[in-house]
């Protein structure tokens, strides 16, 4: 197995324990993450973001295959499962991850998902009518954003 997908492996393996220090520690300290509720995150905003949905997990499992790695990308398909905590509802949010590498590092992370099926389930009746709309998702990403504000302050 190439190096690179050996990491994968540990970043996946780490996430479906909880364990958002060693998935952060895959990272390059220059790593930007993107996925449609978190569009852009520098440096330590990724990993803090990990650390905050680990630590707010409930009713959470994760599964992962296809990965594949060279030196210089990857990508991998991963399916978490849980309980979203704004509303109580169940989701299963099936995912495909690309990677970029540099120097045995993640220095990019890009997870793309489709968000109305993501909103239909988290958010209900909401999410399900207004899942495909743009103000939604500027609304999601900006909550998003405003939690983890909240909880990197705290981490300080």
């Amino acid at each position: 197995m190439h190096p690179n997908a050996e990491l994968i492996t540990t970043f996946y393996q780490a996430f479906q324990k909880l364990d958002a220090e060693t998935m952060a520690h895959c990272y390059a300290t220059d790593i930007v993450f993107s996925d449609p509720v978190f569009p852009k995150l520098h440096a330590q905003e990724a990993g803090d973001m990990w650390r905050m949905l680990t630590s707010k997990a409930q009713d959470f499992s994760l599964t992962f295959d296809g990965i594949e790695a060279d030196d210089l990308q990857g990508k991998a398909h991963w399916v978490a499962t849980y309980t979203f905590s704004q509303s109580g509802n169940r989701v299963v949010n099936d995912i495909q991850a690309r990677f970029v590498f540099k120097d045995g590092k993640i220095i990019g992370h890009t997870d793309t998902f489709d968000f109305w099926t993501w909103a239909r389930q988290a958010l209900g009746l909401k999410g399900a009518l207004l899942g495909w709309s743009k103000p939604l998702r500027n609304a999601v990403q900006a909550q998003a954003a405003k939690g983890l504000k909240a909880f990197r302050a705290k981490r300080q």
